[in-house]
This record gives C-alpha cells, sequence and structure tokens, in this order.
C-alpha cells in the first residue's frame, strides 16, 4: 500500500509544491519587484545601511510579499515570527508581543510578519503600536487591500508602505524558465500556449506555477498542449477583481476618470469590466448619477435626467436588459460638455459656511412672524423682486459681516455658457443699482 502511495506522490517523499521550491534565497533573485529590491531599489538601500523600520507591504496576491519579509529578517538577523490575521486573535498577539519581549531581554530582535493585516480590527491594529514604539517587534504588514483604506491612521504613521506590482509578461516568463530548469524538463506547450499561460496567471507568480504544475500533470509521454487543449486540463482563473476590495476603487476610479476625459469607449470598456465580474448594477447607477452631478453639473442639466433614468430602466428591467441603459447613460456623460463649476462651488461655499456659519443674514431678507421681530426691523426693506424692474432687486442676500462671495463660475460650455451670460447681465444690473 504505501508503495501505492508514494507512487500517487501521497509518501514521505512527496516533493514540496513548486511555489515553494522556487522561493528565493536572496532578494535579488524576486522578479518582478525591482522598484523594490533592484540595485537602487527602496529595500536594496534600506539593507545597505541594515536600517529596516516597520512596512506595510501592498499588492496583489502571489508578488512576493511573504517571501521578501523572510529574506528580510535573514538579511538584518532578526528573529522571523509570522502570524494570519485570519486565524489568530487579542490572545495570539498577546502572546507573541511576550515571546518578543523575552527574546529582546536576550539580545535577539523580532521581525514580526503579519499576513492579511487589514483583516484585524481597528483595536486589533491599536495593539501593535505599543510594541513599535518600544522596539520590541519590527512589523511588517501584508496587505491586498488599499491601506488607506484598511488601516488605521497611527498604524501607517508609524510604517512605510511598499507597493508590490503585479508581475508582468516579462517577470511571469521568468518563474516559468525557472521552474523548467528546476524540473529539468520543458512545458509541454506550443509558443501560442505557452504565452496563453502567462496570461492566465493574471500577474500572480504563484499562481502561475500552479498552473505549470497542472500542465506537467496533465501531460502523457510526447504530448504537447495547444491553447484549446491548455484549456481543457487548467481552468482559467478569474480576474483579479472582489468587488469588495481594492479592484472595486480601481476600476470604478478608471470609470469615472474615463468618463471625465470625455472618452466613451474607455468608460465602456471599464463599465463592461465591472458588469462582468459581477459588481452591482445599481452601484454603477449610483456612480453615473454622480458623475453626471460632479463633472457635467449645468453644462448639459440633461445628463443628470439620462443618469437617473438608466437608473429607474435598471430597476424596472433588471439584468441582463437593464445593463444597456447603464451602458447608454456612461456614453451620454462621458459625450457631455464638462464642467465641476458647480462641485467647485460647492466645496468653497460649504468651507466659507464652517468657518462663518454663526454668521446672521440680512434682517431686511427675513421674514417677521412676531410683534416684536418686526419692532426690532426684520423684512423692513426687503424689495419683491418680482415688483422690480427686470425682476431683479439687486439686494444683497449675504450676512453684513460676511460680504459678496462668488462661488459659481460656469464655464464656457455648453448650456452654462448661457448661464454664465444671466450672471453678468444681473452683475451689471446690480452694479448700476447700488447694490453688493
Amino acid at each position: 500500500m504505501s508503495d501505492l502511495f508514494e507512487a500517487a506522490g501521497l509518501g514521505e517523499g512527496v516533493a514540496r509544491p513548486l511555489a515553494d521550491r522556487l522561493r528565493p534565497s536572496r532578494l535579488s533573485e524576486v522578479v518582478g519587484q525591482d522598484h523594490l529590491v533592484g540595485p537602487d531599489g527602496v529595500l536594496s538601500r534600506m539593507l545597505e545601511t541594515r536600517s529596516l523600520g516597520s512596512l506595510i507591504l501592498w499588492g496583489p496576491p502571489g508578488t512576493g510579499k511573504t517571501t521578501v519579509a523572510r529574506l528580510l529578517a535573514s538579511a538584518t538577523d532578526l528573529h522571523f515570527e509570522q502570524i494570519s490575521a485570519i486565524f489568530s486573535g487579542v490572545a495570539d498577539l498577546k502572546k507573541v508581543f511576550e515571546q518578543a519581549r523575552g527574546r529582546r531581554l536576550s539580545g535577539t530582535a523580532t521581525l514580526l510578519f503579519v499576513d492579511e493585516i487589514h483583516r484585524f480590527n481597528r483595536a486589533q491594529q491599536d495593539s501593535f503600536l505599543p510594541v513599535m514604539e518600544d522596539g520590541t517587534v519590527t512589523l511588517v504588514g501584508a496587505t491586498t487591500e488599499n491601506p488607506s483604506f484598511e488601516l488605521n491612521a497611527a498604524l501607517l504613521s508609524r510604517a512605510r508602505v511598499l507597493v508590490f506590482r503585479s508581475l508582468d509578461a516579462e517577470a511571469v516568463a521568468k518563474l516559468l524558465a525557472r521552474a523548467e530548469e528546476v524540473e529539468g524538463r520543458e512545458l509541454p506547450l506550443t509558443e501560442e500556449a505557452r504565452v496563453a499561460l502567462v496570461n492566465m496567471a493574471d500577474g500572480d507568480g504563484r499562481a502561475s506555477l500552479t498552473l505549470a504544475e497542472e500542465v506537467w500533470r496533465a501531460g502523457r509521454p510526447g504530448e504537447v498542449f495547444d491553447v484549446a487543449g491548455l484549456s481543457e486540463v487548467v481552468q482559467r482563473r478569474a480576474p483579479i477583481y472582489d468587488k469588495s476590495e481594492d479592484g472595486h476603487y480601481n476600476l470604478i476610479s478608471a470609470l469615472h476618470k474615463a468618463v471625465r476625459g470625455s472618452d466613451p469607449d474607455a468608460a465602456l470598456y471599464y463599465l463592461a469590466r465591472m458588469l462582468d465580474a459581477g459588481e452591482s448594477p445599481l452601484f454603477l447607477a449610483r456612480r453615473i448619477v454622480r458623475m453626471a452631478i460632479e463633472d457635467i453639473g449645468n453644462a448639459d442639466p440633461q445628463a443628470l435626467v439620462v443618469a437617473n433614468a438608466a437608473k429607474e430602466a435598471y430597476d424596472f428591467l433588471g439584468s441582463p436588459e437593464g445593463e444597456l441603459a447603464l451602458a447608454q447613460a456612461v456614453v451620454y456623460v462621458a459625450t457631455a460638455p464638462k464642467s465641476n463649476a458647480v462641485y467647485t462651488a460647492f466645496k468653497a461655499a460649504m468651507r466659507v459656511a464652517k468657518e462663518g456659519g454663526s454668521l446672521v443674514p440680512p434682517k431686511v431678507i427675513l421674514n417677521a412672524p412676531t410683534k416684536l421681530m418686526k419692532a426690532e426691523g426684520y423684512g423692513t426693506g426687503y424689495r419683491y423682486d418680482h415688483d422690480e424692474p427686470d425682476a431683479f432687486s439687486g439686494q444683497n442676500y449675504f450676512p453684513e459681516a460676511l460680504g459678496r462671495q462668488n462661488f459659481y463660475r460656469p464655464v464656457e460650455r455648453g448650456f452654462e455658457r448661457e448661464i454664465k451670460k444671466r450672471l453678468d447681465y444681473w452683475a451689471r444690473l446690480r452694479s448700476e443699482r447700488g447694490g453688493k
């Protein structure tokens, strides 16, 4: 029976996974992160001085974050301790901290590597602060999520964020070549299939090696897979996009900027990417409404109507029919004249309102519902605009202590060109009639 297990690769002599066997033994062997570990890389410079502070390693899966953390501990003679935020709680953290204090007393410092650090809640993240500050541990956290959204500001202020990039095709190809060297055999793939395998990895080095192992396991003696054969023996991985995490923010940002940049083709591409990945269509509808408000505004007031109509159409039709309404709205807002004048004006007005929020409006424009208020001059001298020439009195509506402000400055595009003419006309009348 043991012979059967060994033949199946399940006995004591079972080979370690290819990704583990190919784990770099020094930083120079890490592929795809030259900006960090190359001759002039950030980490290379740190190690030259043997001065390592706490770090947050941010990047997609399979880009070498865990490997680099291990190599940093080795290069700086620190004890390497690893925990995962998924499986650890407060009791585990206390135990790790106590062990680190004990090592410190004996002259050994600790590099504490925390995988998926964003999974810890705010209180758990705060527990790292004292041991970071007193030097008990050098914290190296790894996360696939944007630290700005997921980590406490206090923790971020004590650690440097290093960005790991998705592996490009050249880096993945290097990994596959190294795998062939270690295995002593070539991947049984045509050139086209090899390119397809690199693309299937989607920038994930660990995934590329797992796929390579699957190809070797599936191949019969002398068999070579083309693209179609490769697709049959390995399941194509879905794109790295989690609608609840960082890919969500990246793609919605790209969609918004394509709309703002008046590029309907790029906007449709990102809309299709998000819908294909399972993003909520109603979330997309809300964002399109926001784009109509923020980036178009009164340059084309119809944009908001179209965006809202698309949301209603999706509510009525559902998927997939209703998705076309979202596509129509995206094309409309992308090709509409652009203006952020209302957006800018509102932010400026909010800023002034917060600074002078206690200023009282002029009594002349306030109602006088009581005799006392009327006696105090409330409403006295108010001029009803409809009774004035051109239906415009030109009186001051700002608090007297504040003076007249100019927040809204329409652009010379779309309908705002007409609005600007009106504002210029009223400004001239106000000046002629002695208004402020």
